[in-house]
């Protein structure tokens, strides 16, 4: 039988390993990456960049993929992490040139999951998402093997390379039967909130926006919260007072850019609890330059219209806002086009300014639109009876 897939490793064996990192020679890049690598247990001794990544035989140009093997020649990493999706035959190229083990985005993405993963549901849908990866891979094998191109890649020959597809296809199966139970539960849970009247807010926006802290500050928890990327990746409820009303609170999986489709659908049933939110508070690190919050902001939103939320169903949290000034943050939140909704707030989650505030907005947005929508029921109603008393006339 072929190995393990490298996904599969330990996560303790890997903390604390030191690492090369191929990026972009661009700020934002470097650093999401960085932050990336710093979760997943990674120490990065040595970065490398180019301007064009992931396109030629290497993912880099021969000339760079030789500088990165003098790198490694030295420096003697554990590990190359590559910042884009790799094929494995790029993958596979690189390793051989510097002779160290090569780590795209994806994986090093799956692994921080792997280390966060807290409950059954979130093990199971890493499990999944890993499995998602393995196997897009794993037919590209077959693909080398059988043209002969890299004989024995990864180990696998042609049979067993099928043979290992067919056991990741078996598991994969036997993995989605497991969540589509907590999907029914989830739905359940749904049932019994909207026949007790309940109404629920749920927390989104990019990872490390602060969502979780802003959960802990709007329901008292305390949560674990850190600077890091991912910390959360299961879903929390709390019940919240808004004035007398109750509503229930949801924190997320925070968001990152070019975040595969499979991730994003191995997540779905945590992440479709947007589409079932009354509202949704889209929470923005309003300290970060226009550019790198606008390019979040794009990000998140592209995952929100995934679950179809109305923009009407949304208020725009401009959190962090002690690391910069009111005036900064609406400045921002105009150039992000947002500001004109009326819904958008500049708040502190971690000093408490403007959480009253930003309750009470959503309380306004809960309850007085289903006020209105009482208010329109009614008159619908009062309309059909006259209607009727003057047929029956």
């Amino acid at each position: 039988m072929p190995p393990p897939p490298p996904s599969s490793v330990d996560p303790a064996a890997r903390a604390n390993r030191r690492a090369i990192l191929i990026t972009y020679p661009d700020e934002r890049a470097i650093n999401e990456a960085v932050a990336l690598a710093d979760a997943a247990g990674y120490t990065v001794a040595k970065i490398v960049t180019q301007r064009q990544i992931a396109k030629s035989r290497y993912g880099i140009g021969r000339g760079k993929a030789e500088e990165v093997r003098a790198i490694a020649e030295e420096i003697k990493p554990d590990t190359i992490l590559f910042d884009e999706v790799l094929k494995p035959s790029q993958a596979f190229n690189l390793a051989s040139v510097t002779k160290v083990e090569v780590r795209d985005r994806e994986r090093l993405i799956l692994e921080i999951f792997e280390r966060r993963a807290s409950t059954t549901e979130s093990k199971t849908q890493i499990k999944l998402a890993q499995l998602r990866y393995d196997m897009t891979r794993a037919r590209e094998s077959v693909r080398l093997a059988r043209g002969s191109e890299q004989p024995g890649f990864y180990g696998l020959g042609k049979y067993e390379a099928d043979v290992y597809i067919l056991d990741i296809k078996r598991r994969a199966a036997a993995l989605k039967q497991k969540l589509e139970k907590e999907v029914k539960k989830r739905q359940l849970y749904r049932n019994q909130r909207v026949k007790s009247g309940l109404l629920s807010i749920s927390l989104a926006g990019y990872t490390s926006a602060g969502k979780t802290t802003l959960f802990n500050a709007m329901t008292g928890e305390t949560k674990t919260t850190a600077a890091s990327v991912f910390t959360t990746l299961s879903t929390y409820t709390r019940a919240i007072d808004l004035q007398g009303d109750k509503v229930l609170l949801l924190d997320t999986v925070g968001f990152i850019s070019k975040l595969p489709a499979y991730m994003i659908d191995a997540f779905k049933s945590t992440l479709e609890e947007l589409s079932f939110a009354s509202l949704v508070l889209l929470v923005l690190d309003i300290s970060e330059p226009v550019d790198e919050i606008r390019r979040k902001l794009a990000s998140s939103l592209d995952v929100i219209r995934e679950f179809q939320v109305p923009e009407t169903r949304i208020i725009y949290v401009l959190n962090k806002v002690d690391l910069t000034t009111v005036e900064d943050a609406f400045d921002k939140a105009g150039q992000l086009g947002i500001l004109a909704s009326r819904r958008a707030l500049p708040v502190s989650a971690r000093t408490g300014f403007n959480i009253d505030q930003l309750k009470n907005l959503a309380r306004s947005m809960l309850f007085e639109t289903e006020k209105v929508k009482d208010d329109e029921g009614k008159q619908d109603a009062k309309q059909d009876k006259e209607k009727e008393d003057n047929s029956g006339a």
